[in-house]
């Protein structure tokens, strides 16, 4: 039996397969012997691409042909698939406007990117009196990157940080 991989010649266990032969057509339901001596005439293997039909479907094909381009199928899947990053924004409660549109055209462009992004917020000595301003500032990024982002965490304070995450809509 083949570890991975579909079923071929030998290997098929059912004894009638529906045959498509190497030009795409449909040869009907025949015995799976009877299927392979056709293949070998042709010299191509009788190859199980679906399993769960009812017969199941083989078709004449090379398996090494088969098997080489399904892995390169499957390497081009995995390269152009794309993971969502966590990317992380600091501020402070009393940031200037000019430093804020700047951290604010980063997050603009991660969202866009498709990354979500982590808004940390850093209270330091008494500024944590003054915990409205965070929350406040926090509003003002929600609101302005509300277009094209939305609010997965909302605001929340842990020691002397405050925490959103914003993700993309």
């Amino acid at each position: 039996m083949p570890k991975h991989g579909p079923r071929f010649n030998e290997f098929i266990q059912s004894p009638k397969v529906r045959v498509i032969d190497e030009n795409g057509e449909n040869l009907g339901v025949m015995l799976t012997e009877e299927a392979m001596e056709q293949a070998a005439a042709v010299g191509l293997d009788l190859v199980e691409v679906s399993p769960n039909a009812d017969p199941p479907v083989a078709k004449y094909l090379d398996v090494g042909k088969f098997k080489y381009e399904a892995q390169k199928k499957a390497n081009l899947q995995r390269k152009t698939q794309k993971t969502q990053e966590i990317k992380e924004i600091k501020m402070r409660p009393n940031i200037d406007d000019h430093d804020y549109d700047t951290k604010m055209k980063k997050v603009v462009s991660f969202i866009e990117d498709g990354d979500k992004v982590k808004v940390t917020l850093r209270f330091r000595g008494r500024e944590m009196s003054h915990q409205e301003l965070g929350m406040a500032l926090l509003q003002r990024v929600a609101e302005q990157t509300n277009p094209i982002a939305k609010v997965e965490a909302y605001p929340r304070l842990e020691g002397r940080q405050m925490l959103m995450v914003l993700s993309p809509k």
